[in-house]
């Protein structure tokens, strides 16, 4: 089955790619490319329970990804501006009325939406653009940042490792999440290529 090999194709990505590769690809997920934690984090997982990574070093490697992709955003907001992020966000399908909801939910919640923002979906790459913004000491993002990533990154991780003993029940999770993934990117292909028609 197709699904099963991509599945399969990740587990041992993940597992080759190593800790670099943990922390890479949780950047990407912190910042504003399309990229799912899940996707690298429960395998990671699934690997620390079958001893072939350590857990201290799994979560570390994504932890600090998270942060590194948090602060790409947050100096990205902090030297370009809102004007740049809307002029140029539509590219990476970050549309004005995203930055318009973030931004609401940083204002809403104060300096804790950088803790709170991490672990909320749709919201989590983003809520570094409004910090950035507001200019929000660095130490601060910083500190909130850290703490909502490993709260994420150790609850992806333990669902992998819980579930290892598993094995079907985590392709079968995984499995799903691939499919909401793929509708996902077939809904924004489809709106941005109805954007660039008009």
């Amino acid at each position: 089955m197709l699904l099963e090999a991509i599945i399969n194709y990740i587990v041992e990505t993940v597992g080759t790619l190593g800790y670099l590769g943990i922390f890479i690809m949780m950047f990407l997920e912190s910042s504003f490319f399309p990229f799912p934690s899940e996707v690298v984090m429960i395998p990671a997982g699934y690997l620390v329970y079958k001893n072939e990574m350590n857990l201290a070093l799994v979560l570390l490697s994504g932890v600090l990804g998270s942060l590194a992709g948090a602060l790409f955003n947050y100096y990205l907001a902090i030297k370009y501006g809102r004007a740049f992020l809307i002029r140029y966000g539509k590219y990476f399908f970050i549309s004005e009325e995203t930055i318009q909801k973030v931004e609401y939910f940083f204002k809403e919640h104060g300096h804790i939406s950088t803790f709170s923002g991490r672990l909320v979906p749709a919201v989590r790459q983003y809520i570094s653009f409004p910090a950035g913004l507001a200019k929000m000491n660095l130490k601060t993002f910083s500190f909130y940042t850290l703490l909502g990533a490993a709260i994420w990154a150790i609850i992806l991780t333990a669902l992998g490792y819980f579930i290892g003993g598993n094995e079907e029940l985590l392709k079968e999770y995984l499995y799903y999440i691939l499919i909401a993934i793929f509708a996902f990117l077939i809904v924004l292909g489809y709106f941005y290529i109805k954007r660039r028609k008009k």
